[in-house]
């Protein structure tokens, strides 16, 4: 799994718009004062909302939107529908991004010691980038991988059946439970918090999570592509002088080889 959201990171885009609910009151922790507060009254909403968490996030850069993807309306659906979508998409691939890193970091560093196969092969050498380990996964395992990504992608699409769509109301990054599963298929834990401990975090803490989260999602996007850039380009990153493994293939085409619609 690590692998291959070490690959996928590679397709993530960032789309710095990840705010609190579109037109409810809502908490931002102001980011240099941690136990303080400021509250967002019903009527700022949109651009307005955007804005203010882009503060809270990094004070130094604030709202940064060159390409002008908060006055889009996209596929028709208004502002609520495009900013609901772009906050999605931006803690979706933050998270993502956060996987590859640590994954790309375990990957390098360490072998799992069980068999990957029923066959009984191996896991790769880490003697191979994370990249090349990916290449020698056998195709099925790979298809294996995707299917339950796809799972999961489906599942949060539809909301878990009884929460709506992230572009229609439900706080952006908030994923369905599975509780909808458990009762009718089979007994799975939660993704998030699958024991209950943040029940009773407040809505402050709630809110600096958040924007914890956000940083730390864009900081790993940044990290994953300098690995990848080190890996392709040999000398491009020189803090990863010595760390880095050449790679001769195309990171931003992770499928290639024995699962691929390119070669």
């Amino acid at each position: 799994m690590k692998l291959s959201l070490a690959c996928l990171a590679t397709l993530a885009s960032a789309s710095a718009f990840v705010v609190p609910e579109v037109g409810r009151t809502t908490t931002i922790i102001k980011a240099e004062e941690e136990t303080s507060a400021m509250a967002v009254p019903d009527v700022v909403s949109g651009r307005g909302e955007l804005t203010v968490l882009a503060d809270a996030a990094n004070p130094l850069v604030k709202f940064w939107d060159p390409l002008n993807l908060a006055e889009a309306d996209f596929y028709g659906g208004g502002e609520e529908y495009t900013i609901g979508f772009l906050r999605q998409s931006e803690i979706k691939h933050g998270r993502v991004a956060m996987a590859a890193f640590v994954g790309y970091c375990i990957q390098s560093n360490y072998h799992f010691p069980w068999k990957q196969t029923l066959a009984g092969d191996m896991h790769p050498s880490i003697d191979l980038s994370p990249e090349q380990q990916w290449d020698a996964v056998p195709a099925n395992a790979k298809w294996q991988i995707f299917g339950v990504i796809s799972a999961l992608e489906v599942w949060d699409e539809c909301g878990g059946g009884i929460m709506p769509h992230y572009t229609k109301g439900r706080q952006p990054g908030k994923y369905p439970s599975f509780q909808l599963f458990r009762d009718n298929i089979h007994f799975v834990l939660d993704l998030y918090d699958p024991f209950g401990f943040s029940k009773k975090m407040s809505a402050a803490q709630k809110e600096k999570r958040l924007v914890m989260e956000v940083n730390n999602g864009r900081l790993a996007m940044l990290g994953i592509f300098g690995f990848l850039v080190a890996d392709k380009l040999p000398g491009a990153v020189p803090l990863l002088n010595g760390i880095a493994i050449p790679y001769d293939g195309d990171p931003m085409v992770p499928f290639q080889g024995q699962f691929s619609y390119f070669s």
